[in-house]
């Protein structure tokens, strides 16, 4: 199914209406007719000669991906090696190690021969591929040796058979002290027992292995027999678990050579099939000189329509076919001018969300409605991008004087478009810009203005303290709300006085504070807030946190908005609400991160959240976040906000740590604390 049967299935109910179809002329093709008819006496050999050429770069190729297989083969075989080589390493480190723990029991109490002889370790590696073990004194005196007369024949020799060639040896040295002697533990192990155990049964039908010394005396292998002359091989050390040991792998895959192939057998029968076809061209090509008259004149039409580049022209027939397209027209939609020459409504180049809209519209243009000024439309490039274009349609003539059909000339005023855009963005920025000038100074005002009332309340309260405080029948729970509500306006004045300052482009006071501290301060002030909404906090950090350098004030507002921001998300869903303020260091920074289980984001992006203006709230004035990551960034720090991995919203930001202050090293432990509000 074509893109245009696609595209007419997926708009029910809409039908073109039934006309006399126009017939298509075929596409001009202008030649020089004279140097045709010059050159087709030959034209007929260079299928031949093509063929010719392309048997010989099929041997050429055929050569060269026989010696692209032959490195293939011999990278596979290297790797092969170097994989296997790792995994008989690695056997013998566990080995060793196996050794080590037998050495590890006899460091802790005393074995005799027979207990050495019957233990588990020993019994294990000799039925593995140990062929014996010795254990030798710090004299070089033996020990104990196993097998030996004690042990079971079958066991004895069951592990001489299975010694094949040379043997290695692993040694593990025993520590002397003053109860236990020292000493070494020896293990010897047969090299074909270890080959046949490591080599799995993929690898074995694929190559021939062996390993053989520096005279290439085999000493173990997979298979009987030398290695043939033809066979690809490859070896690699196993030096220092095997010394003067070498691990060669021989592929049982043969390369065939390439002229013995079936390809070369194939394109020889195809160079003479295609010398009879040739013969058979020949003929052809006169009945095909006498087609060449009668395109002349279709190659005039064409070649007119073809010099109009400077905007798109397309012809239609009384049903909407369309048959010619320019090249202009065709760049536009992203397609060639003989993709579209033919196609019938919907179109490929409509947008696949206005199919109704954009066949409404032809249907008016083909009962000769089109607005003769001009209309504007859409339409949908093949790579996805929209195009807006300007359509003028004309009715096409033929020289009768009978309409056969439609002209339209097409102009691309995307451009044009994104100019008006971006004019109307620049006009949205500037009045944005306005906004946030007026709602400064609106907030510098208001910061100026509460400051007097804020004074003459901690004034007022600040006396009220001192009269009070001289009596001794008050009650120490009204005292105590009254040191607190003076706290409480000395803090908001200072808050207001820091905004103030923030707000007149003032540095912030930077210096040395705890940020668990600040931390704390500020979800204490939201305390009645999360009863409220039934919110539980949960404050974790590591107990040997550096210092920051930051205004303690303005941090400590940006806890309280982010706490603040979770719980409101939080006040409106079912089942347990927990909020979870961390810390800790990062290098040269402290993060601190606010997570809580509610919503999320819900899809929208950070620098969506942190624009000025936007708030998901219904009576939020969308200046929270903003002014956040305004303080948060003239602390040299970043404030980001993404999705929880399990549920919910994390929004963290970072602050720089005071380098004077001792526990700024990264390395230092760190104790984790947790305190619940």
């Amino acid at each position: 199914m074509t893109n245009t049967d696609k595209a007419r299935n997926s708009a029910p109910g809409i039908r073109v209406p039934e006309r006399p179809a126009l017939a298509v002329p075929p596409r001009p093709r202008l030649h020089l007719l004279g140097s045709r008819f010059a050159l087709m006496p030959s034209l007929w050999a260079w299928p031949l000669v093509l063929s010719v050429l392309l048997v010989a770069g099929v041997m050429v190729w055929l050569q060269a991906k026989e010696g692209a297989d032959r490195e293939a083969q011999r990278a596979d075989m290297i790797s092969d090696a170097l994989s296997l080589e790792a995994q008989i390493t690695n056997r013998l480190d566990e080995e060793t190690n196996k050794l080590r723990a037998l050495a590890d029991v006899i460091q802790s109490r005393p074995l005799s021969q027979d207990a050495f002889a019957r233990h588990a370790l020993v019994l294990d590696g000799l039925r593995r591929f140990w062929v014996s073990v010795t254990w030798l004194g710090d004299d070089g005196r033996i020990m104990a040796h196993v097998p030996d007369d004690a042990m079971p024949a079958h066991d004895a020799a069951r592990n001489i058979g299975d010694e094949v060639g040379m043997a290695g040896h692993l040694s593990v040295s025993l520590a002397g002290h003053e109860e236990h002697l020292g000493g070494m533990l020896v293990a010897r192990y047969s090299a074909g027992a270890l080959l046949r155990q490591k080599v799995p049964w993929w690898l074995a039908s694929k190559y021939d292995i062996r390993l053989v010394d520096e005279s290439d005396e085999v000493i173990a292998a997979t298979v009987d027999g030398p290695r043939h002359p033809a066979q690809a091989w490859y070896r690699v050390s196993m030096t220092p678990s095997l010394p003067n040991a070498w691990l060669e792998l021989a592929s049982r895959e043969r390369i065939t050579p390439w002229w013995r192939t079936m390809p070369m057998a194939l394109m020889g029968g195809f160079v003479v099939l295609l010398g009879i076809a040739s013969v058979m061209l020949r003929k052809q090509m006169h009945s095909v000189s006498r087609a060449e008259e009668a395109w002349r004149t279709e190659a005039a039409w064409r070649s007119a329509m073809e010099d109009s580049l400077a905007v798109g022209i397309r012809a239609r027939d009384m049903q909407g076919r369309l048959v010619y397209v320019n090249k202009t027209m065709a760049d536009m939609v992203g397609y060639q001018p003989d993709e579209l020459i033919g196609l019938m409504p919907p179109m490929p180049y409509w947008v696949p969300h206005e199919l109704e809209q954009s066949m409404s519209r032809h249907l008016r243009n083909m009962a000769g409605k089109a607005p003769r000024e001009g209309y504007e439309s859409r339409w949908q490039h093949r790579d996805g991008t929209e195009v807006d274009v300007m359509v003028f349609e004309a009715p096409l003539v033929d020289a009768k004087g009978m309409q056969i059909g439609w002209m339209a000339s097409v102009l691309n005023i995307t451009e044009r478009k994104h100019m008006e855009e971006r004019e109307r963005k620049q006009m949205e920025t500037m009045a944005h810009n306005a906004r946030l000038t007026m709602l400064g100074e609106v907030a510098s005002t208001l910061a100026h203005e509460l400051n007097q009332p804020l004074s003459a309340i901690a004034s007022y309260n600040a006396g009220l303290l001192n009269a009070l405080g001289a009596r001794d029948d008050m009650d120490p729970p009204i005292m105590k709300a009254l040191q607190r509500m003076g706290e409480q306006a000395a803090h908001a004045g200072r808050i207001v006085k820091r905004i103030r300052e923030f707000l007149t482009r003032r540095e912030p006071r930077r210096e040395p504070c705890s940020i668990m501290g600040v931390i704390e301060s500020g979800v204490s002030l939201l305390k009645r807030d999360l009863s409220r909404h039934d919110v539980r906090v949960h404050i974790q950090g590591d107990a040997h946190l550096p210092d920051v350098v930051a205004d303690p004030v303005l941090i400590e507002q940006v806890v309280v908005n982010l706490v603040r921001n979770a719980s409101d998300a939080l006040s409106t869903q079912a089942g347990e609400r927990h909020i979870h303020v961390s810390a800790a260091q990062a290098g040269r920074f402290v993060r601190v991160s606010v997570a809580d289980n509610g919503p999320g984001l819900q899809g929208v992006r950070g620098d969506r959240l942190f624009a000025p203006f936007y708030s998901t709230k219904a009576d939020g004035m969308g200046m929270g976040l903003a002014i956040c990551r305004s303080i948060i960034e003239l602390h040299y720090g970043v404030l980001d906000a993404e999705e929880a991995p399990e549920r919910g919203a994390v929004f963290s930001f970072s602050l720089p740590i005071d380098v004077a202050d001792p526990g700024a090293d990264p390395a230092d432990p760190a104790d984790s604390t947790e305190e619940d509000a």
